[in-house]
């Protein structure tokens, strides 16, 4: 099956409305992307003139800020507003950090299976090899974290034709994996069911601190903005928005004080419900039962 396949084109304003519970309007999850990275190999840069050297110390170092401060900047700010994470997670992470899993329990995240470190892309894995990766990912994270993750998200959003088919085959239930919606809608695979629920690629940090270029004022603004259009919008039919955040990059002091600023703004605003994945996912399929 291609991935062309996989579901049908619906417009949406031609769905039936979806009411989200309490009168909100608007499902808002927070994605924090909790990675590892491999010394040996390139990954997210803030410069590009080191990432042909190995080691790449400059590099890698910057992004090691993410699970040694950065992280824990972003959880107070999460904290301040009551926000429970659904944290993409590498299953590295929990071999190398596994304080970050237990301070996640803590605060009672979901975790949200990521692939094993975001240094490996899944684009040209055999089917097999895919599988097994799969559920290696799967059980190391239900085994540090007493959880089995719900849902998936690849490392860079990477796919093979496979890759539906055999996440719902491993018992994964939903994917943000397709950044095409902002609702959650069900996808074609060969046996069980998954769930596409609404990823940010653009209220995404990496694109528009890294790509962009924007000041963290500017990704506040992007926030704020979004909000108050999904608002709107929502007024007949509920929205999902996703904010996608990455530790080495929201954790520091410039950006994490805007980010603040911005989960102020919306609470202010009102008409937020503030759920994690499972939690949108379990209300998508009563709605549309």
């Amino acid at each position: 099956m291609q991935e062309a396949n996989r579901f049908e084109y619906s417009p949406i304003v031609a769905r039936p409305p979806l009411k989200l519970p309490d009168g909100n309007r608007v499902a808002v999850w927070v994605i924090p992307n909790v990675e590892h990275f491999l010394f040996d190999r390139p990954s997210t840069s803030i410069t590009a003139v080191t990432t042909s050297l190995v080691p790449d110390v400059l590099n890698y170092s910057w992004r090691d800020y993410g699970p040694r401060v950065g992280f824990w900047r972003m959880l107070d700010v999460m904290n301040k507003h009551g926000i429970r994470g659904t944290a993409a997670l590498n299953s590295d992470v929990c071999r190398f950090y596994p304080e970050l899993i237990k301070a996640g329990n803590e605060h009672g995240w979901e975790w949200m299976a990521h692939g094993q470190n975001n240094s490996q892309m899944f684009t040209k894995l055999g089917e097999d090899e895919e599988r097994e990766l799969i559920a290696h990912v799967i059980d190391t994270i239900h085994d540090s974290t007493g959880k089995r993750p719900r849902g998936w998200l690849s490392p860079a959003l990477t796919e093979t034709v496979n890759t539906p088919d055999l996440l719902a085959e491993a018992g994964i239930e939903y994917t943000g994996n397709w950044v095409n919606d902002e609702q959650p809608y069900s996808m074609k695979v060969k046996s069980g069911s998954l769930v596409a629920l609404p990823y940010a690629i653009e209220i995404n940090d990496i694109p528009a601190f890294l790509d962009l270029k924007q000041s963290g004022e500017q990704f506040a603004r992007m926030i704020r903005d979004t909000y108050d259009v999904l608002h709107e919008d929502a007024r007949d039919s509920a929205r999902v928005m996703a904010i996608s955040i990455h530790p080495f990059l929201i954790g520091h002091p410039h950006r994490s004080k805007p980010f603040d600023q911005a989960l102020q703004y919306i609470r202010d605003k009102g008409d937020a419900w503030f759920a994690t994945g499972s939690e949108i996912l379990d209300w998508y399929r009563s709605a549309t039962a």
